[in-house]
């Protein structure tokens, strides 16, 4: 059992949230902390100039919301809404926080994906703790 664990939470359709929130809970101790994290990817400066002023401040209050929803149901969580890039944020904050098991969900691969990578992919390779999948 595990008494730190992080569950990267995208809200991509193609991404089964629930199962990976659900698979969490079954691996945690019964004192287990369950960190709920969203990474906003940055947008790069040529697009922002065409989001209104306060697109980002208002995305991060919905995912903060819509994170405070989801661990309302789960003792010990915690949700947490970051920025920067999925793969790497996911992996320092995990180094970072003595997390012990990451749960992460991921789509099926395509061909986009060989060429560029996936954050599920890239967190399996470099994570120095338990990683489980779930598709």
């Amino acid at each position: 059992m595990y008494k730190n664990i992080l569950v990267p939470v995208s809200f991509d359709q193609a991404r089964d949230m629930d199962a990976a929130i659900e698979v969490a809970q079954t691996l945690a101790a019964n004192d287990a902390k369950i960190t709920l994290l969203h990474v906003m990817e940055h947008i790069p400066g040529y697009a922002i100039s065409y989001l209104p002023v306060d697109y980002l401040a208002a995305s991060k209050e919905a995912i903060t919301t819509e994170l405070a929803t989801l661990v309302k149901g789960i003792e010990g969580g915690v949700g947490m809404v970051i920025e920067g890039h999925s793969g790497r944020s996911i992996l320092d904050h995990a180094s970072g926080n003595d997390v012990d098991c990451i749960v992460i969900a991921s789509h099926r691969p395509g061909m986009q994906d060989y060429f560029l990578g996936s954050t599920a992919a890239q967190v399996v390779r470099h994570a120095t703790c338990s990683v489980h999948v779930v598709r």
